[in-house]
């Protein structure tokens, strides 16, 4: 307890400075798309050089980033050794969507008003490059015998599936931790999370003028029985339970629709763009040949029309994994302690790029500040914010957290 407690001084010691870490990230945009996120790795790893933390550099090369739609991402790997023992990945990311409108604060100002900090990205994730920059900081303040590695992970290609963020370095072979605390929630700890299937559907029919229909095939027309159909899934997919505390049940989204040229042409093509969230006990494989199934049946009795259907993202469920065991228990009993409320592992209907680790064996879980519920924080909303005592609390948390496993 003695540790626990010189830890805990230290963070309060030095909070006024992890709130200042915290405003700099926000002030630097990290709007994806566009997704030119090279300058906000390069003010972080400024940053943390000042704490005598040297990071590297990891760009990823230009031709695969446009493929992606995005500008420039550079990757931050920070490595603190120890000595001879587990090495224990760190994981946030900095690439967010725009702010949008609506917003009483800065969105790039990282203002404090009523004990909140208030910006985009403040709680999803880069309260989190704060929350294990200054836990990492702490442990190694108490100058005592620590065994293993901490390594930082400060990514940005979460919004865009994290296959160029955490998943380019693992695939790169720059990094293969033991165990990883991803970004994450102070009042859960989560050991699994949702899957997601994205689509692209266009629909194909003639375009013609509207005073003689007779000479166009409306796509506008096919595409309403493919939503229709889909919408109909939502009551099917009400019936399927997830055994995963916190998790409900599969839902589908269309996101986005476009289609037509004028109100006095026929429309010849429409695009929908849908979202499947999939419960973990879900094949992704299963998932998607039925909607394409029915996606195809909806428009089979439509004249002159055709139907492609793309993929645009399938990211995996995160399933617990043996071996996460001392990441959960260690989180749940200091989290339980430090916020003096029980604290317990469970799952979350979003998706994350941490499911890129457990996909290399690498047991995860999710923690960092914020907090109970993604609503709440306004992630994804204008105004968006995290409670400094949620910052201040996590970064107690997981800075126990790396003690009893390090020790």
């Amino acid at each position: 307890m003695a540790d626990y407690e010189r830890l805990d001084a230290w963070i309060d010691a030095h909070f006024d400075d992890e709130v200042r870490f915290l405003q700099a990230l926000v002030r630097v945009p990290t709007d994806t798309p566009p997704g030119n996120n090279a300058p906000h790795a390069e003010r972080t790893a400024e940053l943390l050089q000042g704490f005598g933390f040297e990071a590297e550099k990891h760009a990823v090369p230009a031709a695969e980033v446009q493929a992606c739609g995005l500008e420039s991402i550079t990757n931050l790997i920070v490595r603190r050794r120890y000595g001879t023992g587990p090495t224990i990945a760190l994981n946030a990311h900095g690439d967010v969507v725009p702010p949008g409108e609506g917003w009483s604060h800065d969105p790039y100002g990282g203002e404090i008003d009523g004990g909140q900090l208030y910006g985009r990205a403040a709680a999803v994730s880069k309260c989190d490059f704060a929350t294990f920059t200054f836990a990492t900081r702490a442990i190694e303040a108490l100058k005592v015998p620590l065994k293993g590695s901490v390594e930082l992970h400060f990514t940005y290609d979460e919004e865009f599936g994290g296959e160029l963020g955490p998943g380019w370095l693992l695939q790169q072979g720059l990094t293969k931790p033991d165990l990883l605390i991803a970004a994450g929630f102070s009042y859960q700890v989560v050991t699994g999370h949702n899957g997601c299937l994205q689509l692209e559907v266009t629909v194909h029919g003639k375009m013609g003028h509207a005073a003689v229909p007779e000479t166009a095939v409306d796509a506008l027309q096919a595409a309403t029985l493919i939503l229709n159909a889909l919408y109909h899934q939502n009551t099917l997919y009400k019936q399927v339970t997830s055994q995963v505390r916190g998790i409900t049940h599969p839902y589908l989204n269309v996101g986005l629709i476009q289609g037509g040229t004028n109100t006095n042409v026929v429309p010849g093509k429409v695009v929908l763009k849908l979202d499947r969230r999939m419960i973990p006990e879900e094949n992704p494989d299963e998932v998607e040949a039925t909607l394409r199934r029915v996606i195809g049946e909806a428009v089979a009795g439509s004249r002159g029309v055709t139907v492609d259907v793309k993929r645009i993202l399938l990211a995996r469920a995160l399933k617990p994994l043996e071996g996460n065991r001392p990441l959960v228990d260690a989180l749940c009993r200091h989290a339980s302690s430090v916020f003096g409320e029980a604290i317990q592992a469970s799952g979350t209907p979003l998706y994350t790029d941490a499911r890129l680790y457990c996909e290399r064996g690498i047991p995860a879980v999710l923690y960092g500040a914020g907090p109970r519920t993604v609503l709440e924080s306004n992630a994804k909303r204008a105004d968006e914010h995290i409670a400094l005592e949620d910052l201040r609390r996590a970064t107690k948390v997981v800075a126990r957290t790396l003690l009893d496993l390090l020790s």
